[in-house]
């Protein structure tokens, strides 16, 4: 919304002094045609800014000027600053709405305080991209437009439509009961319920989301963490799962992560190569996975992977084998 942009902007200017249309433009994410329009509209309303010409020039408030936001105590603000450093809102589509909210919280600090809270947040690390095993946290993918779809119909209680498309299946679309969004590791879920049995759903399989005008069969309450837990357990632990033992290049880590349910345990032999313990959905999935990974990957347990994937194997060797 433009009143967001234009308060944002102000704040901007307030923080840094002095900014160029350029650099305004990428902070807002907007051109410097909106900033330039921006501005002006600011000056109609009585906002002190101007223009300072030259190689080093922007834009700039005149000294003294305040807004007028609701203050906040020292600690009251480094805490949402550190829950603001999480990169959980990128899962839910809430990037640039935080961005725009963590300057308002600065702005709003006594001006004593204002250095210090900012400096103290750069000290500390929240969530970082990758452990002490050197394992890489990689953001998914997920389309705003879907992912504020599936926000408008978690918070307003209704049904909701998704094409989702499932590991190793083609996508289709499902009705679904949405419960609440959970993000872990920059990973998003869906918690929903299907015909009344729950349902977890990745929000970067989403490919399409529709909002339907149908209330959603819920409780009215829930407790968001006690339902991760309880399905985390069922998903680790349930149904057809197979737990496989396999040898990997190290390059395709993410690759197999990505596939897997869950990644178990993980060490890493003398050669470089990872040893990771793999949970699948099922034995076709397992093999499935396995098989797109060829020769970076080795399944050491159990013995039937092993056999079937050398037996698909020779068969494709036969199949390609010199013509006799």
């Amino acid at each position: 919304m433009r009143a967001d942009r234009l308060v944002s902007l102000v704040l901007l200017l307030r923080r840094h002094g002095r900014l160029s249309a350029a650099a305004l433009a990428r902070e807002l994410e907007v051109s410097t045609r909106t900033v330039l329009r921006d501005i002006e509209a600011l000056s109609a309303a009585g906002v002190p800014v101007y223009a300072e010409r030259g190689r080093h020039g922007g834009f700039a408030l005149l000294p003294g000027f305040q807004t007028e936001l609701t203050g906040l105590n020292h600690d009251e603000a480094l805490a949402l600053l550190v829950a603001g450093s999480r990169r959980g809102a990128q899962a839910f589509g809430l990037g640039s709405a935080l961005a725009s909210a963590m300057l308002k919280v600065v702005d709003a600090l006594p001006e004593g305080h204002r250095d210090t809270a900012a400096g103290a947040v750069e000290r500390l690390l929240i969530d970082p991209e990758t452990d002490l095993l050197s394992r890489r946290q990689g953001a998914e993918d997920v389309s705003g437009a879907v992912v504020a779809e599936i926000r408008r119909a978690v918070f307003a209680g209704h049904k909701l439509r998704i094409h989702y498309a499932a590991v190793g299946q083609a996508p289709k679309w499902r009705t679904v009961d949405p419960i609440g969004l959970v993000t872990v590791r920059e990973q998003g879920y869906l918690l929903a319920t299907r015909s009344g049995a729950d349902r977890t759903y990745r929000l970067s399989r989403v490919l399409a989301a529709e909002e339907l005008d149908e209330p959603a069969e819920r409780p009215d309450r829930v407790d968001l963490d006690r339902a991760w837990r309880e399905r985390s357990t069922r998903f680790r632990t349930g149904g057809d799962q197979v737990v496989v033992l396999v040898r990997l290049d190290p390059a395709r880590r993410e690759e197999l992560a990505g596939t897997a349910l869950t990644v178990r345990a993980e060490d890493t032999d003398a050669d470089g190569w990872l040893r990771l313990e793999v949970a699948f959905q099922d034995a076709r999935h397992a093999k499935w996975a396995l098989w797109q990974l060829a020769a970076d990957a080795e399944a050491l347990e159990p013995e039937w992977l092993r056999t079937a994937l050398r037996d698909r194997a020779a068969a494709i060797a036969a199949r390609y084998g010199a013509p006799s």
